[in-house]
């Protein structure tokens, strides 16, 4: 919970706030200081500071999109903050918009010409976008001012190697070592040198060698070791430094491509068909994975599998012959005699007018071009943005180096793996989970209304944390329930005493007789609100213990009618003409979606700006597989409520998995601001 101090709204000590927030900043608790900052901005939106300063939370949290918003609202409000074009330049620069983060550090000169941050940042920005003479000219009048600056002579370095100077690069990089032993980057230039242009891959290694010792948990210096070791034919030294950047980044694209490779090379290929079908559940148009696994299946004997990849790889390259020769082969092992022979002879006369015709030279270059694992399209199609979020719900949870902090809610919390999930549906609880970072704000007037009337046994509230009871708790709740058994049977029913006890039911998690309940306390006054609200819940949770358990629960109501299909549990086959008919399962599934859907609009139409109906009804659409329809709900659910950080998330992922990335990142920089831990961790893998 966030201070005393902010509970006053408009009337809170500001200064005193920023203090806090600036020292949560100090302490690296970014995600709490955004809290404090935005509580002084709610009050004092004219001041830069809390803009400012949230800024710097973002950056650190590589949020770099809400960074840079950020330095924009705190440079309007006032332009003389010379840090906040040094931290828009930063979030500018680690977008590419390296055009953008230029003006800022012009800006930031014009105010402090010898800036060495501005100076430094100034050149690498220039060398991106190819202004080589006037990166030059910037690193001679940095280096000017602080002749043993190294990491100037390290950028410098980079400059002369742009320019394919690698002799002035060497000597840069020289002189950078001699400065200052302890910088990584200098060893990995000096390496890639080494390696790429004299080929002399002992000293390349040598160089990683003293890269890894600095930065040891960097997964790119493994894979640079590992290939020139494959260079110096240390395979087994290769491999183990695949497996070891794969275990800090699981979800290395090239870690797993180039491990593929050498899996091959050693005939392990089952393991190496694994690593290539990971690249390609992430990059499905990735031809070179597609064309080793093709080879890799012919060689273990799965010919039709073979045959899907080499399809898929000569669509694109109807030229190529050394995959119509290898198609053909697969197919003469499925029986395929005339396929094979029509491909053969497709190869055969390809093969005979590359050598005949010096013409086809052009040609040929695009057959290479399936084996060239580095070019990338210039933009992320939707498809990729798509896939790229799949892969990520793939990944282990708990497979990457820890961060410095083991409280999820300090530091750099975006380097914790979090488990990428839905905002949970919201709920009526007598129980809460606190929340350090952000006040519980959850507030519908029903809920003040009814517990204003003191009808019920417990304080009733909205939540959508999960809470395990202790035993007494669950003892309390029992004889809650007797207390109502005889009030309802020696008196008059109302409807609060059947609802009251169906939130007991809840409590000690038996939704069927819950949904009994609600339902009663609906027959009895149509226009209750929290009971629809209730009753939709119970029937999801009844939807859940079904799914678990592979079969519904017959003898109650429409609701405990419904089951899903057996997860993972397989089925006889269906009599003929069946096949295309939906199971009794997903039917009843259907229909009790759709009465926890009339629930939800029930609730809406009493009551419409009850924005937990509408963000617990873009859940179901996603359960639904309604993706357009739960952007909907989440939109029309923020249009009531600005600061409702759980739709900002839910939305946000939705819009991923739609494959629309910059609203997507867009909403988890929100819903990050807004105090939803995970969507830092989301950002930084949907953007690295």
């Amino acid at each position: 919970m966030l201070a005393g101090v902010l509970k006053c709204g408009a009337q809170i000590n500001t200064d005193q706030v920023m203090n806090i927030g600036r020292n949560a900043l100090y302490f690296e608790d970014y995600i709490l200081s955004i809290q404090y900052f935005n509580q002084v901005i709610k009050a004092k939106p004219y001041l830069a500071d809390p803009y400012f300063y949230r800024a710097i939370a973002k950056l650190e949290l590589e949020d770099y999109k809400g960074a840079e918003e950020d330095c924009t609202l705190a440079i309007k409000r006032n332009p003389f903050i010379v840090d906040a074009y040094q931290v828009r330049g930063i979030a500018r620069q680690t977008l590419k918009d390296y055009e953008g983060a230029i003006a800022d550090y012009d800006a930031g000169l014009e105010q402090m010409p010898e800036h060495q941050v501005f100076l430094m940042n100034k050149a690498v920005c220039e060398c991106e976008i190819g202004k080589y003479e006037q990166a030059d000219s910037t690193y001679s009048r940095l280096l000017s001012i602080y002749p043993n600056y190294a990491n100037a002579y390290l950028g410098r370095a980079q400059l002369r190697m742009m320019q394919k100077d690698t002799v002035a690069a060497i000597d840069d990089i020289d002189k950078s070592i001699s400065i200052s032993k302890n910088i990584p980057g200098a060893y990995v230039m000096r390496s890639e040198i080494n390696m790429q242009y004299k080929k002399d891959y002992k000293a390349a290694l040598a160089d990683m060698d003293e890269a890894i010792k600095l930065e040891p948990h960097y997964a790119g210096y493994f894979i640079n070791r590992a290939f020139m070791k494959y260079n110096l034919d240390d395979y087994f030294g290769a491999m183990a430094d695949y497996d070891y950047a794969l275990g800090l980044d699981p979800t290395n694209i090239t870690a797993h491509f180039n491990r593929g490779l050498l899996r091959t090379e050693v005939e392990d290929n089952n393991k190496a068909i694994e690593d290539f079908s990971y690249v390609l559940r992430s990059e499905p148009d990735n031809l070179a994975a597609r064309y080793n696994r093709a080879l890799l299946y012919s060689k273990t004997g799965q010919y039709r599998e073979a045959i899907g990849d080499l399809d898929a790889v000569l669509a694109v390259y109807p030229n190529f012959d050394a995959g119509l020769f290898a198609r053909s082969e697969c197919k003469r092992k499925t029986g395929d005699m005339a396929g094979g022979e029509k491909d053969y002879n497709m190869a055969r006369e390809l093969s005979r007018r590359k050598e005949r015709l010096a013409e086809y030279k052009q040609d040929e270059k695009s057959t290479d071009a399936v084996n060239d694992e580095t070019t990338e399209p210039s933009e992320e199609s939707a498809a990729a943005v798509m896939n790229k979020f799949n892969t990520l719900l793939t990944v282990e949870n708990d497979n990457e180096i820890k961060p410095k902090y083991e409280n999820r809610t300090r530091g750099r919390i975006q380097d914790f793996n979090y488990r990428i999930d839905l905002e949970p549906m919201f709920f009526l609880s007598y129980y809460d989970r606190s929340d350090n970072v952000v006040e519980n704000t959850y507030y519908i007037k029903e809920v003040t209304d009814l517990n204003s009337l003191r009808l019920l046994p417990f304080v009733l509230l909205l939540t959508n944390s999960q809470f395990r009871l202790y035993e007494d708790q669950i003892e309390n709740h029992f004889k809650s329930i007797e207390y109502y058994n005889g009030l309802l049977a020696t008196s008059t029913a109302r409807s609060v005493d059947y609802f009251a006890r169906a939130m007991d039911f809840m409590m000690v998690k038996n939704p069927a007789e819950a949904i009994n309940d609600f339902t009663k306390a609906i027959e009895l006054s149509p226009n209750f609100s929290l009971a629809y609200l209730g009753r939709s819940y119970a029937a999801y949770m009844q939807m859940q213990i079904d799914e678990t358990a592979g079969q519904g629960n017959d003898n109650s109501s429409a609701y405990r009618q419904a089951a899903t299909t057996v997860m993972g549990q397989a089925r006889p086959p269906l009599p003929d003409g069946m096949q295309g008919m939906p199971s009794l399962e997903s039917r009843k599934t259907n229909v009790a979606m759709q009465q926890i859907m009339k629930d939800l609009d029930k609730v809406i139409e009493l009551s419409p700006r009850n924005v937990y109906a509408l963000f617990n009804k873009g859940n179901m659409y996603v359960n639904m597989q309604d993706l357009t329809a739960a952007v909907s709900c989440y939109t029309e659910a923020i249009g009531i409520k600005p600061d409702f950080g759980e739709a900002y998330y839910n939305r946000g992922l939705v819009y991923l998995q739609l494959g629309n990335k910059s609203k997507g990142i867009e909403d988890l920089s929100k819903a990050g601001e807004l105090g939803i831990l995970p969507s830092y961790n989301v950002l930084k893998r949907m953007t690295n």
